[in-house]
């Protein structure tokens, strides 16, 4: 075990630096060189729940901490919401203070996205009781609610933690969500089930405070899916299902993805890990992430920036020699996926003779009336079990044959489609500037607008497209590994005004040939603009597409006045 601030007796595995470095414990860096490394050692973020439960809850909001309140409040899934009426212009200029409302972001965290009907209907239940209906499907298959007030949220916890839910380090500089593939353990086409790697890896980081004080957050994801269903490429360690030559089914080990303002599509180690050695080697990653992790500046704490500097020999010497204590396995590649959509969406035969059933709210949005009518009609149509998936969208499992149809029927009167366009199916967006503190743009309503825009404009477009709408440069809705990725920002109109607008991202996409979309000099495009703006290119696709040629590397060669 290395030393920590926590244990600093323990025996280093380097030799102690005197200098301050980029804050590495490994080498002996444990001053805290920032505000957030400083509140994280005056106290374990996790600790805040019993001041949440015996005065912040009885006091009320102006009895919060400030280093509670905009940090370790985290740790259970609380972020303070945008205060209505603040336009973007306003978001890098005004005081952490200024932006805040006196109420709250709650994210309800799924590992694996795995639902029971009971839990979604908690859920719903919660939301209309405490969040003014509120419910938002993520990217990364959790459920967040808004309008929470600090004294409704024990709770809030003691309804989702009797169902067996959590908040638990939802946010914060700690493992987050562990993203699994929406059907493991039940598509025909599996390779490997990964539930019982998610299981433990849950099991072992959970509330541990162990791992509860990391350089920023730590993203997770397991798929044994040969659709690569979880965006692996862009967490900060993914295990991919592969079939060894000589081993069998097991997972193909990736490190160091990520987004945001400096975008790094992970790395593959070469490594083969089989499913009962899955928890041991993420715990090795998460630990070298703990410990060797830059906590000098919070721009480059994550772990892509550690792996870029290394290199992938070093991380896997490491990794190997000081945390694992032997040698992994040498493995192959994931094999290119053969569908084109990795979302589930539609009627689908299980590997037992079921049915699973996928369908698409607009951008994830949805409301605590429709999650708890979708756990209705899940329920009356003879499923127990539903998921979430990585394109925010949801799926119902054990759906017997003749149970199909009218379960089709009961999510197409909610508006819940099977069979989307793909337009709707496409076109994801974050949360933007309506409860996000750190937008610049509105994002859900005008993604919700651009997709009925788009299918009254070009009805016949049938092409897989993905749209996705980002409220400022954070990239939580993947704008930079879309087709058509958008990113908010304040442009200038014809009249010279500032308004709300995108900078455009072309050509991005996830899979064996993953890689960022292009920027194209000076194309931005106002909000009012874009569905003119989208129509217009998506035209030009059809018009000179190769025959099976796909958006992303039809934007790759396309002159810039095509894509303008």
């Amino acid at each position: 075990m290395a030393a920590t601030p926590q244990n600093p007796t323990a025996a280093p595995r380097r030799k102690v630096s005197r200098h301050r470095g980029e804050g590495q414990w490994a080498v002996g860096h444990f001053t805290p060189l920032n505000g957030n490394e400083q509140f994280k050692k005056d106290d374990d973020g996790l600790n805040v729940r019993t001041r949440i439960e015996t005065i912040y809850s009885k006091r009320g909001f102006d009895s919060i901490d400030p280093n509670d309140l905009r940090g370790r409040m985290r740790w259970w899934g609380l972020y303070t919401q945008r205060k209505p009426g603040i336009d973007g212009g306003k978001t890098a200029i005004l005081e952490p203070e200024e932006l805040d409302d006196k109420y709250f972001m709650l994210r309800v965290r799924i590992d694996g996205g795995r639902l029971t009907t009971e839990q979604l209907r908690v859920i719903g239940e919660v939301s209309q009781e405490f969040a003014r209906g509120t419910a938002d499907i993520t990217d990364r298959q959790n459920i967040q609610l808004h309008w929470i007030r600090i004294e409704d949220v024990p709770e809030i916890w003691e309804r989702l933690e009797a169902v067996g839910l959590s908040t638990t380090e939802a946010c914060g500089d700690t493992p987050r969500v562990i993203l699994g593939s929406p059907v493991a353990g039940i598509a025909e086409d599996e390779i490997i089930d990964g539930t019982p790697a998610i299981d433990e890896i849950h099991r072992r980081i959970l509330g541990n405070k162990d791992f509860s004080n990391l350089p920023r957050k730590f993203k997770t994801a397991v798929s044994g899916s040969p659709l690569l269903d979880v965006a692996h490429e862009i967490n900060d360690v993914a295990f991919v299902g592969v079939n060894h030559p000589e081993h069998g089914p097991g997972f193909d080990l990736w490190v160091g993805g990520g987004l945001s303002t400096n975008p790094k599509i992970g790395q593959r180690l070469g490594a083969w890990v089989p499913l009962d050695e899955v928890a041991d080697v993420h715990v090795g990653v998460l630990s070298i992430f703990r410990d060797y992790g830059y906590r000098r500046l919070r721009t480059r704490a994550r772990l892509k920036f550690l792996v870029a500097d290394w290199g992938i020999e070093k991380f896997r010497q490491v990794l190997e020699d000081e945390y694992l204590e032997r040698k992994l396995v040498d493995g192959p590649a994931p094999d290119q996926p053969v569908a084109r959509w990795r979302d589930h969406v539609g009627v689908h035969r299980q590997k037992d003779g079921r049915f699973y059933v996928g369908f698409a709210p607009r951008v994830g949005r949805v409301d605590g009336t429709t999650l708890t009518k979708i756990a209705e009609v899940a329920a009356a149509h003879g499923s127990g079990r539903l998921r979430t998936t990585v394109e925010q969208k949801m799926i119902v499992l054990d759906v017997e044959e003749g149970q199909v149809e009218s379960l089709v029927e009961g999510l197409e009167a909610l508006d819940l489609t099977v069979k989307p366009s793909p337009f709707r199916r496409g076109t994801m967006a974050c949360t933007g500037i309506e409860y996000c503190k750190l937008a610049i743009v509105e994002t859900k309503a005008r993604g919700a607008s651009l997709i009925d825009e788009l299918e009254r404009r070009i009805p016949e477009f049938d092409e897989p497209i993905t749209i996705n709408l980002n409220g400022c440069p954070n990239a939580c809705a993947r704008i930079q590994v879309a087709d058509i990725g958008l990113k908010g920002q304040l442009v200038l109109n014809s009249q010279g005004e500032q308004v709300e607008g995108f900078q455009v991202h072309l050509g991005g996409a996830l899979g064996l040939e993953a890689g960022f979309g292009r920027k194209v000099r000076g194309l931005k495009v106002t909000s009012d603009e874009l569905p003119d703006y989208v129509e217009r290119v998506l035209k030009r696709f059809q018009a000179e597409r190769e025959a099976g040629e796909r958006f992303a590397t039809w934007a790759a060669r396309a002159s810039e006045e095509a894509l303008s």
